[in-house]
This record gives structure tokens, sequence and C-alpha cells, in this order.
């Protein structure tokens, strides 16, 4: 059976080990949209500890009815404002904010029409700036081929693994926090990020 996922936004580190250690990632597309998960959803440390940011979706109560292509984000709220403040606020004092800041940014002021398209196309810019090598190809859900990795996308199921450690801005006030946004890694390890994130000792269930 074959291994596959969707885009989620700004993943963290288990769901980064896991897509970076595959010869090719195969992101499905036509699956239904499911709530409670991390595709529109992701955690970052801020001054007070974990700090959860998440997309608006439109039409929220009947997304377990629409394909994964098709949810589009609901821009009447202004998230992009929100999350950009707190990603600031978060990692401004940072190693590497300063490095990367500029090409983050115009994610959060221009719109963005469907989910999936804007986690897959911030995924593959952080990837970029990382040098990190993602191959990656769409396919349709067949469930006498493929294997869905939902768990790396639950975000009601805490994975009891651990990476390892690396400095974090607010670790002297709360410790360090595992299995956080890609953001945390890139924002501390700069170009070491993508070492880093392959190379995790992580076993899945």
């Amino acid at each position: 059976m074959i291994p596959v996922i969707c885009p989620v936004y700004l993943p963290n580190v288990y769901y980064c080990n896991w897509i970076l250690n595959q010869p090719k990632v195969f992101f499905v597309v036509d699956s239904h949209y499911q709530k409670q998960t991390f595709r529109n959803r992701t955690e970052i440390y801020g001054a007070n500890g974990k700090l959860k940011l998440t997309i608006p979706v439109e039409n929220i109560k009947s997304q377990n009815h629409q394909k994964e292509k098709d949810v589009c984000i609901a821009n009447e709220i202004l998230w992009q404002k929100q999350h950009w403040k707190s990603i600031c606020s978060a990692y401004k004092s940072s190693p590497y904010f300063e490095f990367y800041e500029k090409d983050l940014e115009p994610f959060y002021e221009k719109k963005a029409i469907h989910l999936m398209a804007f986690n897959l196309k911030i995924l593959l810019k952080i990837m970029e700036l990382i040098q990190a090598q993602l191959n990656y190809e769409f396919v349709e859900w067949d469930e006498n081929k493929h294997h869905r990795m939902d768990f790396l996308i639950n975000a009601k199921k805490n994975l009891a693994l651990k990476a390892k450690p690396y400095t974090q801005v607010f670790e002297n006030k709360s410790g360090f926090l595992d299995n956080l946004s890609i953001l945390d890694v890139v924002f501390n390890l700069g170009p070491k990020s993508s070492n880093y994130l392959k190379n995790q000792k992580v076993i899945f269930p």
C-alpha cells in the first residue's frame, strides 16, 4: 500500500520528518476534508507557551462532505494579519527570523482562496529556503492502493514521541516544547533545519 497524506498548515516536526524521508510524497486531493486536524492549524512557541494558530474555513458545518482541494478559506476574518502578528511576536528575537521574514510575509498579505493550495505553496517556499528536497505528486484516493497517514495530521492525538531538543526563544520560561510548527525549527536553526528535520529518529505507529 502506498502511504498518502494531505498538505497541512505549517506542519510540525514529525510530519516534516516523515515527508522528508519519503522517496516521493503522495498528496491526496479528493478525499473528504475532516475537522480537528492540522489541515488548517499549527502550533508555535509564544511568550506564554504553546500558541495555536487556526485558518478559518468557509461553511465549516458542511466541510466533511467537501473534497480537500475544494475547501476555501474564510477571508472575511482577518486571520492573516493576526497570524503574522503572532509569528513576529514569537520569533522576532530568534536567530534567523530576519533571514526569512521577507520571504514569508507575502503569504500573510495576499489573500489565498483554497486551503490546500495555500498550505502547499507556503510549505514549498519553506523547503526552498532551507534547501530541503521534496519530491511529490498529487493522487486521487484509491482504497485498494493507498494507506492514509492520518495520525500525522490529527490535532487531537498527541504522539508519544520525542525529537532532539534545540534552543527555543522562550524555553527559559516554559522549557523545550516538542513537535511545534516547522517555523519554530526554521527561525531557531536556520540552515541546519533540513538536517534536523530529516535526521530525527522518530518511530511512527
